[in-house]
């Protein structure tokens, strides 16, 4: 009993510790895996169904064919909801690139009260439910003639990118150190031009992956386009007509194309952050 009360309370051995961390690592690494692949199980079933020679939906496909491809590809309809899309997407990201632009250098730089109720202002949007704010929309774009056309489309869809604008670019201006800004001022620049020549190549990355955040955002909004599009149909919303008729073959397709076209952009966009992370110079030593 002695020798056990002297033993008991000392640590595990080495080699116990090394197994318990590498047992923990590995069951971190399974979970994440499990998740991950519950998570995409709807993509893989989709993506094999959008290449099946049936004319009904049926999975797993008993036969290959490219024909809902090219139906997607030769109906009018889609190709004008396509153009619709990017088109709306293109303008809406550029303009909350601006506007999220200035709204992150002001917020970060800015030494004034009540920046962090404006920066939650501003992030808002990703965490109030979609359709709050398709109906909020919906109310003011009528009061102001705006409901169901084009321009209030892209008002839109420039608030949903406006967030995620603020967020990259915020991050990615306050690794920036200032006192490059400031010698850039002390060397007689203007604001614009330290903007211009010193912010903006450092942050390039940074900012070309907030635009790309904001264009899949605008690319793939169903809510808030069903609420305040009219008559305008983007793919999204024209997925959601035909789902609501009738389940065509064809919607595997046009979805597997979203899929492949987001997971595309959100990895340049990863690569665009770390890209930029590496691309910030570093503070000065004094």
């Amino acid at each position: 009993m002695r020798t056990h009360s002297r033993t008991s309370g000392l640590p595990p051995p080495a080699s116990t510790s090394v197994a318990l961390a590498r047992l923990h690592r590995w069951l971190l690494v399974v979970t994440a895996v499990a998740v991950l692949l519950f998570l995409c199980l709807p993509v893989l079933i989709v993506i094999p169904m959008s290449f099946s020679d049936s004319s009904s939906l049926r999975f797993p496909p008993e036969g290959f064919s490219m024909r809902w491809y090219l139906q997607v590809f030769t109906d009018e309809r889609w190709l004008l909801a396509m153009r619709t899309s990017l088109l709306l997407a293109a303008l809406s990201s550029t303009l909350a690139l601006v506007l999220g632009g200035f709204a992150a250098y002001g917020i970060t730089r800015g030494r004034f009260a009540g920046r962090e109720l404006l920066q939650s202002n501003f992030i808002a949007p990703l965490i109030i439910p979609s359709v709050v704010v398709a109906v909020g929309l919906y109310f003011a774009l009528a009061k102001i003639g705006f409901l169901g056309s084009f321009a209030g489309l892209l008002l839109g869809h420039t608030l949903l990118g406006v967030p995620y604008v603020v967020l990259i670019l915020g991050v990615a201006i306050r690794s920036f150190d200032i006192r490059i800004e400031q010698v850039a001022f002390t060397l007689g620049a203007s604001w614009f031009t330290m903007f211009r020549r010193v912010l903006v190549p450092n942050l390039l990355p940074s900012t070309a992956a907030a635009w790309i955040f904001a264009f899949v955002t605008s690319f793939d909004e169903v809510v808030i386009t069903t609420f305040i599009a009219g008559t305008y149909e983007t793919v999204p919303k024209r997925m959601f007509n035909d789902l609501v008729l009738q389940v065509n073959p064809s919607i595997t397709a046009i979805a597997t194309l979203l899929i492949a076209v987001s997971v595309g952009l959100m990895a340049l966009a990863a690569t665009l952050i770390r890209r930029g992370r590496r691309r910030i110079t570093p503070p000065l030593t004094s």
